[in-house]
């Protein structure tokens, strides 16, 4: 018996690594959802962008798939990240726009924020909210949350701890956000203090500064960086995981929103790129910037390097093979703090400019650029023109994971999509935004329409044939009345009233 027992030996050693093979085979895949804040359509080298450098997000496309019709589910910071983590359009999200939740009192006063944390951040989202990281808990997953919160302040429900996610690290409060040097952050339920002064957002130089002096500009560039506190935590948090257990890192990172500030390197990289400049002075809000094409540029080169590193630690640590990385953005460019969005065509085919960029329902403020990428899963240089939104998102998620649904979600899985099986268009994507006068939007494969001033009473509804006018120039609403009333019947249907009475519409809620 020792004698045979001697014999299989060799033969029972060489089935573990096929026995361990199968057994990570059958353990779900990493989920790493990176999230950036008022990336452009365009903003990237791989969706046509010709003066930032993006060569690490770029291979990651390359490495995967590259979606040219994927959505926003709002405009805004909030409501964007409360669509896509609840699945819910923003006809019945619970979070529709962005509400600083005043009633509390000086909510804009940074320095009393500092002082009375129960002024910071926003309205929250209820109490057992089925969201993103709670079904992936629930999944098995380790889940985590670092950047910016935005859908529950302090001392409430809404904090991400108390909906889904095991750990959180970065700025609660989006208002916090508005400085990348802030004198404190949150990890889980509490304050981290940093090395920074109070300097509160928009400050301006100091009276009679010479703006064309980069010595003048020292407030606005301090000791702890927001950015690369919050991957220190991302690379801890990478690095306690292991190929047994999943994990689920959604990385909603605060750049490139302003204010524009940036490490010096990649600063300086873009003002040897670019050349002299304007100073902007903090005219239209946020901090003055001595360079501010160079700063903008800067951020997003940071970004990438980032995505780049973590990459490369996935890598190096054997979790990279089992991992699904998806990439977009929370809106379109912005028009504010120093930006130049025309300059560098950051809405891409898209108009992007003030009133057609974020906070505004045309293609330039919702169509985002999104990238996925699954070694051996996803197919490599693959682009796909199936119309997705954040609320598709939920449902994907779950089929990657494994995990049956518990909700109904407004959204439906890209799932085959991904794995690079035909897939029929949606019916329809809805959006309702309140701000800027309220706005309703409805896609019907290529008719895109629009109504703007619903919280006045409304106008006539805009109709645009986005496949031979994607920049939404022409409106054919009157030549084509059925579908204008398709579009009427699906607003009645998919519309609720909202419990916040700043979301409500007159038109549509009598109010």
């Amino acid at each position: 018996m020792k004698n045979r027992l001697l014999l299989l030996l060799p033969f029972i050693v060489s089935l573990l690594p096929a026995c361990q093979s199968q057994e990570e085979e059958n353990v779900p895949p990493n989920i790493i959802y990176i999230l950036a804040d008022d990336l452009g359509y365009g903003d990237l080298g791989c969706y046509g962008q010709e003066k930032i450098e993006t060569p690490n997000i770029d291979a990651l496309a390359a490495s995967g798939m590259m979606f040219t019709q994927h959505y926003s589910g709002a405009p805004v910071c909030a409501p964007a990240r409360a669509v896509l983590l609840t699945g819910q359009h923003s006809g019945h999200s619970q979070v529709r726009g962005n509400d600083e939740w005043g009633s509390r009192g000086d909510v804009w006063n940074y320095h009393a924020m500092l002082a009375d944390s129960t002024l910071e951040g926003q309205r929250p989202i209820a109490t057992g909210t089925y969201t993103l990281g709670r079904m992936l808990q629930e999944a098995g997953y380790t889940t985590a949350v670092v950047g910016k919160w935005g859908l529950g302040a302090p001392h409430t429900e809404g904090i991400p701890t108390n909906q889904g996610f095991d750990y959180f690290f970065g700025y609660n409060c989006q208002r916090q956000a508005h400085t990348l040097y802030p004198v404190h952050l949150y990890e889980n339920e509490h304050r981290v203090y940093l090395n920074n002064d109070t300097i509160a957002p928009n400050k301006k130089l100091a009276e009679g500064a010479d703006p064309y002096n980069l010595e003048n500009y020292g407030d606005y560039f301090l000791t702890d960086y927001a950015p690369e506190l919050m991957f220190d935590k991302i690379t801890n948090f990478v690095d306690e995981q292991s190929s047994e257990e999943p994990f689920f890192l959604y990385w909603a990172t605060p750049i490139p929103h302003v204010p524009l500030q940036a490490p010096t390197k990649w600063i300086d990289h873009y003002v040897e790129k670019f050349g002299e400049e304007e100073p902007y002075l903090g005219e239209n809000s946020y901090y003055p910037s001595r360079y501010p094409r160079a700063t903008y540029a800067a951020m997003v080169s940071y970004m990438d390097e980032q995505v780049g590193e973590l990459v490369e630690q996935l890598k190096s640590k054997g979790l990279y093979e089992n991992t699904l990385i998806i990439f977009t953005s929370d809106n379109g460019p912005t028009f504010n703090g120093g930006t130049d969005s025309p300059w560098f065509n950051s809405g891409g085919a898209f108009r992007e400019e003030k009133g057609f960029g974020k906070g505004f329902l045309y293609e330039g403020g919702i169509r985002v650029p999104m990238i996925a990428s699954w070694p051996g899963k996803i197919k490599e240089g693959s682009v796909s023109d199936h119309a997705s939104v954040f609320y598709d998102v939920m449902p994907t998620l779950a089929e990657v994971a494994g995990k049956p649904l518990e909700i109904a979600t407004d959204g439906t899985s890209f799932f085959p999509t991904l794995l690079g099986h035909e897939q029929s268009q949606p019916e329809f994507l809805y959006w309702e935004f309140p701000s800027y006068g309220g706005q309703i939007a409805v896609r019907m494969g290529d008719w895109k329409a629009l109504k703007l001033d619903v919280q006045k009473g409304g106008s006539s509804w805009l109709l645009f044939d986005l496949k031979s006018d994607p920049l939404e120039m022409h409106d054919v609403a009157k030549e084509n009345p059925d579908i204008v009333n398709k579009v009427e019947e699906i607003v009645a249907r998919e519309h609720t009233t909202s419990p916040n009475e700043r979301w409500r519409f007159e038109e549509l809620d009598g109010v």
